[in-house]
């Protein structure tokens, strides 16, 4: 049967090759991929990600390429992106506690919840592709922490790539409030490759300097005692799959992270990389 995908994008700028990645490979095997924003606007591409030759400076080189930049653009001028699955009109809105009916309105959030559950049994995976603009409207996103945590519920792979890893380590049950990744082995964006100026995004032209928060220090403490982080710091590459979650590090994993998606989807992959 086909397998499929569902990919949710930020509106305030992914990177290009941690999308192209995955879905090039995706597109070889032939898999069916819906898109989803956080309220249903098409999203764009990161510039820098669309510009050949960008120079990274925590890394001290170049990290995009020409093919990535080209194809990058493609999609960007393409009608793929065109009409995303609003997760805002979609998944339910948890009710403030002190809301004169929460006890009412909770049972009803559940009960909507529920619903959108059975909906994702349609999907085989969930895609989360990295960038700054994941910060703004992804990583602390009560519906996509809720899609998460519905895909975890019903055993299916969970693919996070740069700063999305974040909203793995904020999915939490909101009885339990431990994180989903506690005790797992995950990769993300290393402190010595964090920005110490720059960081922008789609809709605004402002430089917010370093990003929000240092990524590995979120993981490190969701992970817990038993868990590892992986910096994978002087490695071209860190991926690292502890089923159900793949997470790659940066941009040079995103070929990796698609390849591993095939593996874990037809051979039935549960660990790589630790």
């Amino acid at each position: 049967m086909t397998k499929k995908i569902l990919c949710c994008l930020s509106e305030w700028g992914y990177w290009g090759e941690e999308l192209i990645g995955p879905l090039d490979v995706i597109n070889e095997h032939g898999y069916e991929i819906d898109f989803m924003t956080p309220t249903g606007q098409k999203p764009h591409a990161l510039p820098p990600s669309m510009e050949p030759g960008f120079f990274d400076v925590p890394l001290n080189k170049v990290v995009t390429d020409e093919y990535y930049a080209r194809r990058t653009r493609e999609v960007e001028e393409s009608d793929l992106l065109d009409n995303p699955i609003s997760l805002k009109d979609w998944f339910p809105e948890r009710p403030y506690f002190n809301h004169p009916n929460f006890g009412h309105d909770l049972e009803k959030y559940y009960n909507e919840r529920d619903k959108c559950w059975e909906e994702l049994k349609k999907y085989d995976a969930l895609l989360l592709p990295g960038g700054s603009g994941p910060m703004v409207d992804m990583v602390n996103n009560q519906r996509l922490h809720d899609v998460i945590l519905g895909f975890y519920h019903w055993d299916k792979l969970i693919v996070a790539e740069c700063y999305c890893v974040t909203a793995l380590a904020f999915a939490r049950d909101w009885t339990e409030r431990k994180s989903i990744i506690w005790g797992r082995h995950v990769t993300g964006h290393a402190l010595e490759y964090d920005y110490k100026d720059g960081t922008g995004f789609i809709k605004t032209p402002l430089n917010f300097g370093p990003p929000f928060y240092p990524l590995e220090y979120i993981l490190r403490d969701a992970v817990g005692p038993d868990g590892q982080y992986h910096g994978g710091v002087g490695r071209t590459l860190s991926t690292i799959l502890d089923y159900p979650f793949l997470t790659g590090r940066s941009t040079q994993d995103s070929r990796l992270v698609g390849e591993l998606m095939v593996e874990v989807l037809e051979n039935g992959l549960r660990r790589y990389g630790w």
